[in-house]
């Protein structure tokens, strides 16, 4: 059974990133421009938070991966399921990441850290409290940090 679920997008990412590149992305400015069909109160307060969730939509993501693959093609790294890696090539193309918040400007939130190129789609926008971080030791392997590297 497929259910469909329908979103619309509540914001736009605006930044000089127009090709898909894994890496650097805590040098890239990032400004996140509310959709009009919001009221900016949808904002208040959000600048007493250091820290932003974004969930968004990987639109210009051709190919799905539903099975594995080496995480960004890489066959010196284990084969592992897409559920096992953050590849953009997800079954429903949805990013998660938590960006640091520079400033608010009116309908305007600038990040840092935000892996999304120049006209993303933005799904939802959720504060960062140090309560969901998880309190016990992160696991993870040891070519992820490898990948992490220069991300």
């Amino acid at each position: 059974m497929h259910e469909q679920i329908k979103l619309a997008p509540i914001a736009r990412v605006k930044n000089e990133r127009k090709e898909i590149v894994d890496g650097n992305w805590d040098r890239v400015i990032s400004e996140i421009a509310l959709s009009d069909k919001l009221p900016s109160e949808c904002l208040r307060g959000i600048e007493e938070f250091s820290h932003l969730e974004i969930i968004f939509f990987f639109h210009r993501t051709q190919r799905i991966v539903t099975g594995s693959a080496h995480p960004r093609e890489n066959p010196r790294w284990p084969e592992v399921g897409i559920f096992a890696q953050r590849k953009k090539n997800r079954p429903n193309r949805l990013g998660v990441t938590i960006v640091r918040l520079l400033k608010v400007e009116d309908r305007k939130l600038f990040v840092t850290n935000l892996d999304a190129v120049d006209g993303t789609p933005v799904l939802d926008i959720k504060p960062v409290f140090r309560e969901f971080l998880p309190s016990e030791e992160i696991l993870q392997p040891a070519w992820s940090h490898e990948l992490m590297k220069n991300y």
